[in-house]
């Protein structure tokens, strides 16, 4: 049976936030012995080999050209993969992995933002109400309704360093429409080669100023099965089905299933013996109402807008077959 194109979307932009949902809590435990830096820099090298060869079977090796923007696809590249992996990783240092996955779903509202930003223009008031109604959600889940703890010191940093990964990775989302003409599997493959050459950079300082310390063959190989996760699934397998959903979606309902990565790691973390408050799932719920309302109205406007389009080009048509026959 021959599935829709919006069917094939909606399934390859679902498989990742099912992968991304049990990524968080499976890197906070390995990050007991392997940190951050050094766990994203084995992750991304290996799953950067494996699609390599992927792109060599499926396309030859001339599918890793840069066509002249390389600039552009460092950037992105950096953004993704050195900028997400290791903000999202490290802030599990400092804060809770079901706090980090709630901040993930904010990337629809993040993207928002960002799209604002880059065509000068206002979200729509319900978009604006969506962030003001999502940041309210998360930030009870990470106060549990205690907002002097946001002045006391004793968080905001992890939430903060979850939620610059955020944006990184919907700068890397949005930056994959400028490379129409590439196949999902070309785009990310490029795209890790170059990322981690910053995540090499960023470990070899990072360790350099004795923020981290390398960890011992040991510790890695003992991290084996967590390893493999976080690089066939959730390096490659989910990489790459986002990308290709997102190719088909736009990336406006794309992320819009990242909705999905919090009701994931809450989930885990609640099986392993979790306990939210009723303020956090009260705050759980507030994020996802909000971000589903916003895709709502997004879509019904986006309707609307292709309704009033269609009889102005019946329109313009009707008035140039009148012109030929005059």
């Amino acid at each position: 049976m021959q599935l829709s194109t919006a069917t094939r979307g909606l399934i390859l932009c679902l498989i990742p936030p099912l992968i991304w949902g049990g990524m968080f809590p499976i890197a906070n435990d390995l990050a007991t012995t392997v940190n951050a830096f050094h766990m994203t820099l084995i992750r991304y090298v290996i799953a950067a080999a494996f699609l390599v060869l992927m792109l060599w079977r499926a396309e030859g090796l001339r599918a890793l050209r840069v066509d002249g923007r390389l600039g552009r696809l460092f950037l992105l590249g950096s953004a993704g993969f050195a900028g997400f992996g290791l903000l999202a990783f490290t802030a599990l240092r400092y804060t809770s992995s079901p706090n980090v996955s709630l901040i993930m779903a904010m990337m629809p509202a993040i993207g928002a933002v960002v799209g604002a930003m880059a065509t000068r223009k206002l979200p729509a008031s319900y978009t604006v109400a969506s962030i003001l109604v999502a940041f309210a959600g998360v930030s009870l889940v990470i106060t549990d309704g205690d907002y002097g703890r946001l002045f006391s010191g004793q968080l905001g940093l992890g939430e903060l360093l979850a939620l610059l990964g955020a944006v990184c990775w919907v700068t890397y989302t949005r930056g994959a429409i400028g490379f129409q003409g590439w196949s999902a599997l070309r785009y990310t493959t490029v795209t890790t080669v170059l990322g981690c050459i910053s995540i090499l950079f960023a470990v070899l300082i990072a360790t350099g100023v004795g923020y981290v310390t390398a960890p011992d063959l040991g510790a890695i190989l003992g991290g084996w099965l967590h390893l493999a996760y976080l690089i066939i699934f959730a390096a490659v397998v989910a990489v790459l089905s986002w990308n290709k959903g997102i190719g088909l979606l736009g990336p406006l309902n794309g992320t819009l299933f990242m909705n999905v990565v919090p009701v994931v790691a809450f989930a885990i973390a609640m099986i392993r013996g979790y306990q939210p408050t009723v303020t956090a799932l009260v705050g759980a719920v507030l994020v996802i109402a909000a971000l589903l309302t916003n895709n709502y109205f997004s879509r019904r406007s986006a309707r609307a807008i292709r309704a009033q389009q269609v009889p102005a080009s019946a329109e313009a048509a009707s008035e140039s077959e009148g012109v030929r026959a005059r």
